[in-house]
């Protein structure tokens, strides 16, 4: 079994390593984007950097990052279903990369790390969970895990969990009693709850439960595409007015199968949530890895490994037979693309500045110091 960690690496040595195909190579970007690019905080709210198992780093990896413009991203760390244990190697691997690049990578624990990102030219590292099977039902891992840099977690993943359900599961069942607890301990200790995996009815839950902002840090829109991992009109409106925001990702998931999605695509469902939500509300949540995606035959064997993986565990979402990019953002710069196309359907600089990550780290700043 290959958990997420292997399958980005490698990603990330693939991508490297190959020649780059036709739908990796740059957009053409308007010199606007390009400065708007350049002096805007760049936040990708689900992304991994590039990495290997072992140090040190090639020098193409690291410039790879260094040449991305991003200048923070929040990693998801522990996988679909990592354990304790797992995750805390997880943990650790990511301290060791900060520790060992320490002029490009720093770790992000507070609001002010990401203008401290920018201002040092570095890349901030925010780290988070997209599953709960790391804290089982045990409540005080939740502030152990706070205590290691881990400011946004979710309560599910696909399926069921102690705390509540995933979008595959009963669309009836919600926050458990025990969930209603872990809100309380993640209002508590500030640490941002994440619903992108979340069924509706554990999402709305949620919202009701806590006394802060809730967050969708990778999703797309179900009245553009109805699928299990898009969302609805009224969570989107839920979530934004209570000072969340949501993150549109660049996964087969916003066009059916078998179409691959191109860049107009996404911008249907980054548009959609803007008038739904407001500009205030919508950011990028890639759920990528920051080296372009590649479609080599031994990349392809990796990612069909973990496929295979997913199926048998349950948790693969319908639509998973597509390599994991859009055509047109398969490239590291691909928070660049989506500020040039927003500027290009007549949004202004201000709205593409925020979502290019200023709203994501402003509603992280109220949620970690309410």
């Amino acid at each position: 079994m290959m958990d997420r960690r292997q399958v980005l690496v490698s990603a990330s040595a693939g991508a490297l390593a190959a020649a780059m195909p036709a739908h990796v190579r740059a957009q053409e970007i308007s010199p606007g984007a390009a400065e708007l690019y350049r002096r805007s905080l760049v936040f990708d709210a689900n992304l991994v950097p590039p990495v290997q198992d072992k140090f040190p780093f090639p020098k193409k990896l690291l410039e790879t990052m260094r040449r991305s413009g991003i200048d923070a991203m929040k990693t998801t760390l522990g996988g679909i279903d990592g354990s304790f244990e797992a995750t805390m190697e997880d943990i650790a691997f990511m301290q060791s990369l900060v520790e060992e690049y320490p002029d490009l990578y720093l770790q992000v624990r507070r609001h002010d790390d990401f203008a401290r990102a920018k201002r040092e030219n570095r890349v901030g590292i925010l780290l988070s969970f997209e599953a709960a099977t790391m804290i089982e039902n045990k409540l005080d891992r939740i502030e152990t895990f706070r205590g290691l840099g881990v400011r946004v977690m979710q309560l599910t993943y696909n399926k069921a969990s102690p705390f509540g359900m995933g979008v595959l599961g009963d669309p009836n069942s919600g926050l458990t009693p025990l969930g209603h607890k872990a809100v309380a301990k993640m209002n508590e200790l500030g640490i941002a709850i994440d619903v992108s995996h979340s069924n509706e009815t554990t999402a709305f839950g949620v919202l009701q439960a806590s006394n802060r902002s809730a967050l969708i840090t990778h999703a797309g829109c179900a009245a553009v595409y109805a699928h299990p991992r898009n969302k609805s009109d009224a969570l989107l409106r839920a979530v934004a007015a209570k000072g969340g925001v949501v993150g549109i990702y660049d996964l087969p998931y916003l066009t059916p199968s078998p179409k691959q999605p191109t860049l107009d695509d996404y911008m249907t469902h980054m548009v959609h949530a803007l008038s739904v939500c407001g500009e205030d509300h919508v950011g990028i949540g890639s759920d990528s890895n920051v080296a372009p995606w590649d479609t080599s035959p031994k990349a392809m064997a990796d990612f069909n490994k973990e496929q295979e993986h997913r199926r048998k565990s349950g948790l693969a979402a319908p639509g998973e037979d597509r390599p994991p990019y859009v055509i047109g953002l398969n490239t590291p710069r691909r928070c660049e693309v989506i500020a040039d196309a927003l500027l290009k359907r007549g949004y202004g600089a201000r709205i593409a500045e925020k979502v290019l990550g200023r709203n994501f780290t402003d509603a992280l700043g109220r949620i970690w110091k309410e």
